[in-house]
């Protein structure tokens, strides 16, 4: 059987927390910031949990202890 390998573009992106769980930066940050108010901006700027529903997918590209 090959090895497993781990998906660099997502160890790059996931941070894997002490308690299991991984963390993830937020979409929409990039550009078009004139039009958001100060507020969604901050809140964007904060990290995030990956939910339930990606957190198999996460797990299968970042098989490693990733960062």
């Amino acid at each position: 059987m090959p090895k497993m390998k781990t998906r660099r573009a997502a160890a790059k992106r996931f941070v894997k927390m002490k308690n299991g769980a991984y963390a993830r930066r937020k979409a929409f940050t990039s550009h078009l910031l004139s039009c958001k108010s100060v507020k969604r901006k901050r809140k964007l700027r904060q990290e995030t949990v990956v939910s339930s529903a990606n957190i198999k997918a996460v797990r299968r590209m970042v098989p490693f202890k990733c960062k």
